[in-house]
């Protein structure tokens, strides 16, 4: 598409959006009293309208039933982590049996890597992206202390080639070919959160198989943002959270994801708690695990209800707009933000996007590396309403969100960002 910097053409396009209707179901947070640029869906998304009712809900069937809302509440308790796997499910390319809300990220991570990663002597090594998010470089490290292992030895982290800021895929799938008799695990996020490149979940994941690695994928920045396929590209695990663009809540539940094949053979080692026994008998309260086949073998509590009815009311959403809607408006969204800016500093005399240019490597996201005044013009940007995202030590990074971003939210970013320049 022959994209145009003005405002006629931003509307346009907002006549055409076949999501367009979806941003009234979210609240725009006010700046001076109008609403605000908000471009930081991928550090938390927006609150649906309709989450304080389901929340309520919730809080007025304990209010009315007590401990009898397990059973009896509109939305019983008791199996409320079964009503967002078929939604979930559909957003990460999966069967509802691989899936489950449950925990925190983090938490979600560290009992992946318990039961996934088993080094050996011959076999010990981890193999990741350099800069990934602090808590997955954490996890790493102390999974590998746990095991005796020292992270300068055992712990592999691919920069991208000099001059440039995102990883190429053929050295991604070099680097496991090259370290292949030695990765016990390679394990990427699927967007990059600093500069928002999407990985090859794919590729990466053929090349681990092809060596005898076992594969997983952080997908705290991808879920609910870009296309995944995790049955069928054969992952063997992921996590994520919600709050991002699944639009849960600040520390919402998360999520995770173990492949079907796991489901009645695996045999490794889990850290085991009540929720993961088998349904049937976890009342009985008798010693001796019995893991609940598939992804609920790996559930440690019953689930925080108000915390699963706010992932609830956004899964719905994404369900009523699907997420191959949300991909198309996604990368026109994000390509128009690309335009603009580039038309605004044609020269790079203020910035260089670092994210990468080619539509199948990104998804809602542009990275700007500032390369003067970077602050100054972040701080000028938040002073005229236009909440972005700014990561240390000088890159602002904007994500337009299809569900509730417009044509004209990017084209008025635009002149912000023209005026702040100044």
């Amino acid at each position: 598409m022959a994209f145009e910097n003005s405002h006629q053409f931003a509307k346009s396009l907002d006549r055409q959006d076949s999501l367009k209707s979806f941003r009234s179901k979210f609240h725009i947070p006010p700046v001076k009293g109008k609403p605000s640029l908000y471009f930081t869906g991928n550090s938390l998304g927006l609150q649906p309208k309709s989450t304080k009712r389901f929340v309520t809900e919730e809080l007025d069937d304990w209010a009315q039933l007590g401990v009898e809302g397990h059973v009896h509440s509109r939305r019983p308790w008791m199996y409320h982590h079964k009503l967002t796997k078929k939604y979930l499910a559909a957003v990460v390319g999966a069967k509802p049996g691989e899936v489950v809300a449950m925990n925190q990220l983090t938490v979600n991570l560290h009992l992946m890597l318990v039961s996934f990663f088993k080094p050996t002597p011959q076999r010990y090594k981890i193999l990741t992206e350099s800069g990934a998010f602090s808590s997955d470089q954490y996890a790493f490290e102390s999974q590998l202390k746990f095991h005796g292992l020292d992270p300068n030895d055992a712990l592999i982290e691919l920069s991208p080639r000099a001059g440039e800021f995102a990883l190429r895929t053929e050295d991604i799938l070099s680097a496991i070919e090259t370290h292949g008799q030695e990765l016990a695990l390679v394990i990427f996020g699927g967007v990059q959160y600093y500069t928002g490149q999407f990985f090859d979940i794919a590729g990466i994941t053929k090349a681990a198989k092809k060596v005898g690695a076992t594969v997983g994928f952080d997908l705290a920045h991808a879920v609910g943002n870009v296309p995944l396929s995790l049955h069928k590209h054969d992952v063997d695990f992921a996590v994520w959270c919600s709050y991002k663009y699944l639009n849960a809540g600040p520390g919402a539940i998360a999520g995770a994801f173990v492949h079907e094949r796991h489901a009645k053979s695996f045999d490794g080692p889990r850290f085991a708690g009540w929720w993961g026994h088998v349904e049937k008998e976890r009342f009985q309260m008798r010693k001796g695990f019995k893991p609940m086949e598939g992804i609920d073998g790996w559930q440690l509590s019953n689930i925080p209800i108000l915390q699963s009815a706010a992932l609830l009311v956004s899964l719905e959403i994404f369900n009523e707009a699907g997420m191959k809607a949300v991909r198309v408006k996604s990368i026109l969204l994000t390509s128009y933000l690309e335009f603009l800016l580039k038309d605004i500093d044609p020269d790079g005399k203020y910035f260089t996007i670092i994210t990468p240019s080619a539509i199948e490597a990104r998804g809602a996201q542009l990275s700007l590396l500032m390369l003067r005044d970077g602050k100054k013009i972040f701080n000028a940007l938040t002073k005229a309403g236009a909440i972005v995202d700014w990561r240390e030590p000088n890159v602002i990074r904007l994500a337009p969100a299809p569900l509730y971003n417009s044509f004209d939210d990017v084209y008025q970013l635009g002149l912000l960002f023209k005026k702040a320049l100044k």
